[in-house]
């Protein structure tokens, strides 16, 4: 197969019949262009398909290429790609370019992901961290390069960040299932030491401690190995002697493992609540806590555009409502109250 090289902007002049510096201005500066050349110019470039490298042509404008970098996880997750739909939109809307990598959730690969995005000169970086420290991004910011945590604050890193009720919810929904007579109530979460996990859980374990429960060890699966495949914890603490009533997960992938043993063990009588809405949840009658992935995408989109242009000041956090949808599943009563 013969591959061809691509056209320059010589070859659209020379086809155009005007000089480069012509082609030059038709794609940075076309007001300066009378419209018959420029129609004329265009119709050359499509003609040999030629592409103007606009990342080059900004670098050239004084270093900005109206491009944003979005750091997120697994590709998989609807979570992030809700998230990333919302921050193209506003960026969109501004004229603003979207670059989108992935982590798969691993703390190794963030820094490289990170200094592969840096890399192309992108005017900034938005992130859902995943390892325990940004730091190594202090010096970008120092430069000028906003940097903005979604759904979990950066770490020694002083950045704006977009993140959920998260404690406050999961309260409520502890609450809840206490008032419907539970008392052994589980929570389940890979992994649990991000900071996201870590409010959920305590906004579980006070209410519990509230009820006068204060050790939940047996009934919480709290684990930081992303290799531990969820179903396994999930069937091992259903089929122990004493079995949690009622389960909490702590995001969509936990819940969909739940879901999927429950109906295995043919338990319909578990009651079960997870955080992060997905789709056929509604179809399934599974009760979730939810929220809406594109605000914040939108609201994060929009505190890096505020920072482009004034990178200075305080950093900002903003907390975005999260609410609890009942369905069915979360509002089982336990099969012998008090249990």
């Amino acid at each position: 197969m013969t591959v061809q090289q691509r056209a320059t902007l010589d070859d659209v002049a020379r086809l155009a019949g005007v000089s480069a510096k012509t082609v030059s201005r038709v794609f940075n500066q076309r007001e300066l262009v009378g419209a018959d050349t420029v129609e004329r110019v265009l119709a050359s470039a499509k003609r040999l398909r030629f592409r103007p490298n606009t990342l080059a042509q900004g670098l050239r404008r004084g270093g900005k290429t109206n491009t944003v970098g979005f750091i997120m996880g697994e590709f998989g997750n609807p979570f992030y790609y809700k998230v990333a739909s919302g921050i193209e939109r506003e960026l969109a809307a501004q004229g603003h370019r979207l670059v989108v990598a992935t982590t798969d959730d691993t703390s190794d690969g963030e820094a490289r992901v990170a200094d592969a995005l840096l890399s192309q000169r992108i005017d900034a970086l938005l992130i859902i961290p995943a390892s325990h420290d940004q730091s190594y991004l202090e010096g970008e910011r120092q430069l000028g390069t906003p940097v903005i945590a979604i759904d979990r604050p950066a770490l020694n890193l002083a950045a704006d960040s977009v993140v959920l009720e998260n404690r406050e919810t999961v309260h409520e929904a502890t609450r809840r299932l206490l008032a419907l007579g539970h008392r052994r109530i589980g929570y389940i979460c890979n992994p649990a030491d991000v900071w996201s996990q870590t409010e959920r859980i305590a906004g579980y374990r006070a209410a519990m401690a509230e009820a006068g429960i204060t050790d939940t060890t047996a009934w919480a699966r709290l684990e930081d190995d992303r290799s531990v495949r969820p179903e396994r914890l999930i069937r091992a603490l259903l089929e122990q002697r004493d079995a949690p009533t009622a389960i909490i997960a702590g995001n969509n992938r936990m819940t969909i493992a739940a879901l999927r043993v429950m109906r295995e063990l043919g338990d319909g009588h578990t009651a079960l609540l997870g955080f992060d809405d997905f789709d056929t949840a509604d179809v399934l009658d599974v009760s979730v806590i939810t929220y809406d992935p594109i605000e914040l995408g939108r609201r994060a989109a929009r505190l890096a555009l505020a920072r482009m242009g004034k990178a200075n000041g305080p950093t900002k956090q903003l907390v975005l409502p999260s609410w609890i949808v009942e369905r069915g599943s979360g509002e089982r009563a336990p099969a012998e109250p008090g249990r």
